[in-house]
């Protein structure tokens, strides 16, 4: 247990974006955590929406590709065995998805999931951009988000924004989305991320 909530230290407001200090994972670990899913390309967004006002709290990006990540722009979701370089998460496994998932939903926020079918190609495309876009400053999560996505084939008319629900709304858009939408009724404490910690732990 102790292990567990030192591995814990440093999550604080998830659910917002915010400045991340954590140190980048060197190259040969990036290489070491590469995780691939038997799922078809796809890219998907996230949005944190605020249950009682309707407002975004912090947007980010999955892409399943030649290896499952998420673009976690200037977000707060950094545990010691997650491996993650310049706002990239990688070993993105279905347990490590989950958590991710399950640490910013809490009893202020839910977490809509907007699952796009994408071309292998550009699902390569994305992966390339977001390892190459860098440590995004705080509160410009929304708008490296839509950075990377106006750069793909296919997301050309997406238009920059800085909030997440006017990006949610534009995805919702599309016909090819699937939505799904997760609720959790904790105070996004620290038990709640060792919880999800555990479930990644166990995939």
């Amino acid at each position: 247990m102790r292990k567990l909530f030192a591995a814990l230290v440093g999550v604080a407001l998830i659910a917002g974006c915010s400045v991340d200090n954590s140190p980048d994972s060197p190259p040969q670990a990036v290489a070491a955590a590469a995780y691939r899913s038997s799922e078809p390309p796809s890219i998907t967004v996230f949005t944190m929406v605020n249950n009682r006002t309707g407002a975004g709290g912090h947007s980010s990006l999955m892409i399943n590709g030649s290896q499952r990540v998420i673009f976690d722009p200037a977000g707060s979701f950094r545990l010691s065995p997650v491996i993650e370089r310049g706002d990239v998460l990688y070993g993105i496994t279905p347990g490590w998805l989950q958590a991710y998932k399950s640490a910013h939903a809490r009893a202020t926020f839910h977490v809509v999931s907007q699952e796009i079918p994408v071309t292998a190609e550009q699902a390569e495309i994305a992966l390339r951009l977001v390892q190459k876009n860098g440590p995004v400053p705080g509160a410009f999560c929304t708008n490296a988000t839509t950075g990377v996505l106006q750069n793909v084939p296919g997301f050309e008319n997406i238009k920059s924004t800085f909030y997440p629900v006017k990006l949610m709304e534009q995805i919702a858009e599309r016909p090819d989305v699937k939505t799904t939408k997760l609720f959790e009724d904790d105070e996004g404490h620290i038990i709640d991320a060792v919880r999800a910690v555990r479930l990644a732990q166990q995939q």
